[in-house]
């Protein structure tokens, strides 16, 4: 386990009334244990419960809790990514359960949710980001492995097109593992931004053939400065920073989105709403961040909270079995994408892991 998370777990432990306040919830405490042989699958229903619906106006969404589920042979593991490629197929990246005789770490599935293939068995225990972006070539998937400290790219079939490991020419590294890149983000004529999340907290440009170009951000507290900077995206909507493409960082050790110029210049922090923000994506004028305390957000166009969804208040569920899950509510968001319906995926940090559809619904 990263040291973050493992900062993560012990102040969850000291949370006091709001850590409580979800235990209450479920009404026992998490199991120490080992988990039971079952966890990892979804407990069958009886009969049809009515969906929890959550949101208001125009963000009102119907919960779909494990809308995809592992195949007969495989179990998730943490399931860290997901992204959506043009045909509508949806990949997922999880780090694997030990109980899981597929030991393949991205599993595919078609737009309604069916299972198809999976591939990445190299990625087990690491699959962490998970992005897609098309180019001239086609289709491309960008995999941050914190297992292997690397970043790859392959085909939609996993054909490993390049992999990119510790930027030692930066000189922000002493070793290699210093090194552990988290998630990427797509800026222009092929540019990639890497956050060093789970390592020493740098931000890295690379060109389009995954060679490294210079460093963006480094650590700290201050303006143009991060911690653990999980996610990005570049956003393109304009901002009251800024009318031109920006960075947005998911600054997740310093509790905010902070958003940096192409080139790495501070423009503005987005506080509002941010807890521990994990990734970002944008869907017209809207901008969707998981949380990992428990909470989806959607931010406007001036990156104000539109609504806050399913929120777990945090939780305090992540060692438990799937049946003390509070239906309606998060309890670890890692990452989420807009579907091309607009309807909302959502991956968690569990170790049985969760992925959850929100289908949006008509304004009320």
């Amino acid at each position: 386990m990263h040291q973050s998370r493992r900062s993560f777990l012990a102040s969850a432990a000291g949370l006091g009334a709001a850590g409580l306040a979800g235990a209450a919830l479920a009404g026992r405490r998490a199991p120490s244990g080992p988990l039971p042989q079952d966890a990892t699958k979804a407990p069958p229903s009886a009969a049809p419960a009515a969906r929890p619906v959550v949101g208001s106006g125009s963000a009102r969404f119907e919960v779909l809790h494990d809308w995809l589920v592992p195949p007969s042979d495989g179990a998730f593991g943490d399931t860290h990514g997901v992204a959506q490629d043009a045909a509508g197929n949806i990949y997922v990246a999880h780090t694997v359960h030990p109980s899981s005789k597929r030991r393949d770490a991205v599993y595919v599935y078609s737009k309604d949710g069916t299972f198809l293939r999976s591939f990445g068995s190299e990625f087990a225990g690491g699959a962490h980001g998970l992005d897609l972006r098309a180019e001239p070539g086609g289709e491309f998937l960008y995999h941050c492995d914190t297992g292997r400290r690397k970043v790859v790219k392959t085909r939609l079939d996993g054909t490993v097109v390049w992999a990119a490991d510790c930027p030692i020419e930066s000189g922000a590294y002493e070793k290699p593992e210093q090194w552990c890149p988290t998630n990427v983000a797509f800026g222009p004529d092929g540019l990639l931004f890497v956050g060093d999340g789970y390592g020493a907290s740098f931000i890295h440009a690379y060109d389009a053939d995954g060679k490294w170009k210079r460093i963006v951000a480094r650590p700290g507290k201050d303006p143009g400065q991060v911690s653990c900077p999980h996610g990005m995206t570049v956003d393109l909507r304009g901002t009251a920073f800024t009318g031109e493409p920006s960075l947005a960082v998911a600054d997740r050790g310093n509790r905010r989105i902070q958003y940096l110029s192409l080139d790495g210049k501070h423009l503005g922090f987005v506080t509002t709403g941010m807890r521990m923000p994990c990734d970002m994506k944008v869907r017209g004028d809207r901008m969707l961040v998981p949380d990992l305390e428990s909470v989806v957000t959607i931010l406007d166009g001036a990156n104000a909270p539109v609504v806050q969804l399913c929120d777990g208040h945090p939780s305090s569920l992540r060692g438990a079995p799937r049946e003390q899950f509070i239906p309606g509510m998060f309890v670890h968001p890692h990452d989420a994408i807009w579907l091309s319906n607009g309807d909302v995926l959502v991956a968690e940090w569990v170790p049985i892991g969760r992925i959850t559809l929100l289908r949006a619904l008509p304004v009320a």
